[in-house]
């Protein structure tokens, strides 16, 4: 399907141009969203079948960026923003098999800076190509480039533009290394990589960390800006035009198939990092050279958030975030920044990740369900919720439960002659992206495009 709406009426708005939005914290400024849905959700405007992944869309100058797999090719599309139109794809083999079972398309969204577009496939391979047409400016494997042994779910973080940088977690290891499964895989000081955004030469490498799959944070704290990486072993604070190295700030669970994956939250000049297998989560306070703890869990069964792979939202001293490893144990949460005081929680939504935008969070389950929550500390306080369906002219067979996880679905709709009508599917583990008024989901098989900013509130804003 496609919108009435012209490009032209949407005018007004922000780029989501890369992870976490147009600065890098899952907020969004536009306003005037809707806050009544039909059952369905807000406005469908488009939906199609998409590969394997989980990597959210990018959205820049009225082009989004899709990073998919199709059998034993990697795509890179380009397409128009507000019909999904093609404009154009690239391509490249792959034979990357997920070890245990889980998709085996990218992770990482694209990153768009300019006239170019970055991706980091799963495999490793870090590309270059220009967005007018899509014509490749470079390509490295850094998985042969720097000895990367297979992580346990892929390369999966997303790399940062920062000047004339595109700065990757890239956790490279000696050409001798058993694998990952070992326990016994060391560093080989490419923890962190910076090439040359322009041409894909390395200008720098730092750290002996493997990469996990948290991605790069640089931020501006006092007067110099700051780089943050959240890797395998723990924090790592950098800074980011040269490479210095602050501190590792030791964070990970004991066991072995531990992942940290949640981006540094970064307020004023503390740092919150989470993870959801042993310690939880921690606050530092960060100078040059150093840090000191302002808190962190103590107690594994008593963690303020515990995320375990969706980066929690901050606004206005509180975080906002889906706390616990499971889909069942799983929790939405308001916890206070400063002390980790528990404001409210509310279970049955599994791990769902989310975005703020006008005061209020998208709240998006990983079983397709979408909710409109207003961002208080006080209360969990519903403004809409909706489970987006198909239209009845295009349906699908109904999932079988995940070989990996063994886990069914329970909250599958039908439409009245059994076949299913829900638009996405689990694992629907994308995070929601926003730009110019048009809310963008991915579930399992499927992206969609949603109104929700009428056009008629953007044209308002334009003209005051």
């Amino acid at each position: 399907m496609v919108s009435s709406l012209s490009a032209g009426e949407r005018a007004v708005g922000s780029d989501w141009a890369g992870f976490m939005g147009p600065t890098g914290d899952g907020k969004s400024t536009e306003t005037g969203i809707f806050k009544s849905w039909k059952k369905e959700g807000p406005p469908l405007l488009w939906h199609m079948p998409v590969g394997e992944g989980y990597a959210a869309p990018s959205v820049a100058d009225g082009h989004l960026f899709l990073f998919d797999r199709h059998g034993d090719t990697v795509r890179l599309t380009c397409m128009n923003a507000r019909t999904g139109d093609e404009v154009w794809r690239s391509e490249y083999a792959t034979d990357y098999t997920d070890m245990y079972g889980y998709s085996n398309g990218p992770r990482a969204v694209p990153v768009i800076d300019g006239d170019l577009v970055y991706t980091f496939g799963v495999g490793g391979r870090l590309r270059c190509h220009r967005v007018k047409d899509g014509s490749l400016v470079w390509d490295v494997d850094t998985a042969s480039a720097f000895g990367v042994v297979q992580n346990f779910f892929g390369a999966s973080s997303v790399p940062v533009v920062e000047g004339d940088l595109l700065i990757a977690a890239i956790g490279g290891s000696p050409a001798d290394s058993p694998g990952i499964q070992s326990g016994k895989v060391v560093g080989n000081g490419s923890g962190i990589v910076a090439f040359d955004k322009r041409t894909g030469k390395v200008r720098y490498r730092i750290a002996d960390e493997l990469a996990g799959y948290s991605s790069p944070t640089i931020v501006t704290i006092g007067e110099r800006r700051w780089g943050f990486l959240f890797a395998r072993g723990g924090l790592i604070g950098f800074e980011p035009a040269g490479g210095k190295i602050d501190f590792l700030f030791p964070f990970r669970a004991k066991k072995l198939e531990s992942v940290n994956a949640s981006n540094p939250v970064v307020v004023g000049d503390m740092v919150f990092i989470t993870e959801s297998y042993g310690p939880g989560s921690a606050v530092l306070r960060v100078r040059p050279g150093g840090y000191e703890v302002v808190r962190r869990d103590a107690n594994p069964r008593d963690q303020s958030m515990s995320c375990h792979f969706m980066t929690p939202i901050h606004h206005e001293g509180y975080l906002y975030g889906s706390s616990g490893q499971g889909s069942g144990e799983a929790e939405l949460r308001a916890v206070e920044y400063a002390s980790g005081k528990i404001m409210w929680s509310e279970p049955g939504l599994g791990r769902a990740t989310l975005l703020y935008v006008d005061g209020h969070l998208v709240v998006f389950s990983e079983r397709g369900r979408l909710l409109l929550v207003e961002a208080t500390p006080e209360r969990y306080n519903v403004v809409a919720d909706a489970i987006p369906l198909l239209p009845k002219s295009a349906v699908v067979e109904a999932e079988e439960p995940s070989k990996s996880t063994g886990e069914a679905r329970t909250d599958e709709q039908k439409g009245d002659d059994g076949t299913t009508r829900q638009l996405f599917r689990y694992p629907a583990w994308s995070p929601p992206v926003l730009s110019q008024g048009v809310l963008y989901l991915r579930g399992k098989g499927r992206l969609a495009a949603f109104e929700l900013i009428p056009a008629s509130a953007q044209i308002c804003s334009a003209s005051r």
